[in-house]
């Protein structure tokens, strides 16, 4: 497993636990065989709430939506906002199949034939491969396996059953305060390659038994999404499939958060916490990847500019293969810089480049300096590599993650189907 090192904030606790550290959370994954002559990984997986939940979502802006995505909106709409279960599969992304629906929806009657609820109250999402029919009897059949099991210590298992080319779960948990109760948000990811903003990224589940209203649920996800998720790419490539929901069940005994206000600001906070770093842990784990990259942009009139930046640079193939390479031709960085879609002055960039193995400033007022090619050697052979860019002297400020470009992202992509 590629380690991550959380960040600390004052109020939040990390805890274990990913989609089943909040109270009433079930979950569960086992291997159905969706996909023939696999190496028997778990491939469908369950989330199940003890009571109804208030629920958001966000959906790739991809033209061509996989199957699972159309479904979930049409639950979500019918239900106002209301979810009891999530099923989902991977290895097969059940996306451009004339069946595809079909198969979708008659995955959330098999969730709710079994933990009782509705259709409509389930939550569908697939993975894998794109045109190719989704096989519904290896579903039905592991279904008994799949329920029995569950468990509200399950969430290994639920989010080993969601990977494709990851080389490791990704799961956060943390624990927080909120109308005076002890509340918990947690969440699991998957993704390592086709991942580029404008969700967002990956398949997403995060739980908590704060209760927040389907309404300001919504507005915290899309807000969050936006500096999170929004700001990674691995390849260039948005996916079909892409979706993060959220789904809250109360139980943790606080007063419904209806509105913005002091409680709502704490709760998006801990969301802050679970999807920042659920963002980071997909750009460490980019296909072939063996550095994370981390560009924060400073001194923008506004975050929009900000944004528009930081992601300009991590996208940069260029810059991508100089940080493979450990070389630190930050002219690349500024080339990126400059061919960003936002307004400031050239003249007024700075830029430095640090891990925990030091730093290194190249360049100044939108010039190069002078600096040790052993210093930036040393820094750039860690793993976690910070680019901090300055462009001015405005109050916009954001970061954008992703990773190197290596000989391994062709070798995996080169057969990816076959």
């Amino acid at each position: 497993m590629k380690n991550i090192t959380f960040k600390s904030f004052d109020g939040y606790k990390y805890v274990e636990g990913g989609v089943c550290a909040a109270k009433g959370f079930k979950a569960n994954g086992v291997y159905a065989g969706i996909k023939k002559n696999d190496k028997k990984k778990n491939d469908l997986t369950v989330i199940v709430s003890d009571a109804e939940c208030c629920a958001a979502a966000v959906y790739t802006q991809n033209k061509v939506k996989g199957a699972p995505v159309t479904v979930t909106k049409k639950n979500l709409t019918v239900t106002g906002g209301k979810a009891k279960a999530v099923i989902a599969n991977s290895k097969n992304a059940n996306t451009c199949n004339s069946d595809g629906e079909e198969k979708a929806f008659r995955m959330c009657e098999l969730a709710a034939e079994s933990v009782g609820c509705k259709p409509q109250e389930v939550i569908v999402a697939s993975t894998g491969v794109i045109g190719q029919k989704l096989p519904i009897e290896p579903i039905e059949k592991a279904m008994p396996e799949l329920i029995s099991g569950l468990s509200y210590t399950g969430n290994d298992a639920a989010a080993e059953a969601i990977m494709t080319t990851d080389t490791f779960p990704k799961q956060v948990a943390v624990e927080f305060t909120a109308g005076g109760k002890v509340c918990r948000l947690g969440g699991m990811a998957k993704g390592s390659g086709m991942i580029h903003p404008n969700m967002a990224t990956t398949l997403n589940f995060i739980t908590t038994d704060c209760a927040v209203s389907s309404e300001m649920l919504q507005k915290a996800l899309s807000e969050i999404v936006k500096i999170t998720y929004n700001c990674l790419s691995i390849d260039g490539d948005q996916s079909t499939n892409d979706m993060v929901t959220l789904l809250s069940n109360g139980l943790a005994g606080n007063a419904e958060i209806c509105a913005e206000g002091e409680d709502y600001d704490v709760f998006k906070q801990a969301l802050y916490i679970v999807m920042m770093n659920m963002t980071r842990m997909l750009a460490k784990d980019g296909e072939g990847a063996t550095k994370l990259l981390e560009c924060t942009v400073s001194g923008a009139k506004d975050q929009d500019t900000a944004i528009t930046v930081a992601k300009s640079v991590i996208c940069s193939s260029l810059f991508k293969a100089a940080m493979f390479g450990e070389d630190a031709n930050w002219g690349r960085i500024l080339c990126a810089v400059g061919y960003a879609d936002a307004d400031f002055d050239i003249n007024a960039v700075d830029v430095k480049i640090s891990s925990a193995k030091g730093e290194i400033h190249v360049c100044e007022n939108g010039a190069g300096i002078d600096f040790s090619e052993e210093t930036a050697a040393q820094v750039l052979s860690a793993d976690e590599i910070s680019v901090n860019i300055t462009i001015g002297g405005g109050s916009g400020s954001a970061t954008a993650w992703g990773c190197d470009l290596t000989y391994d992202y062709v070798k995996i992509n080169g057969d990816y189907r076959t």
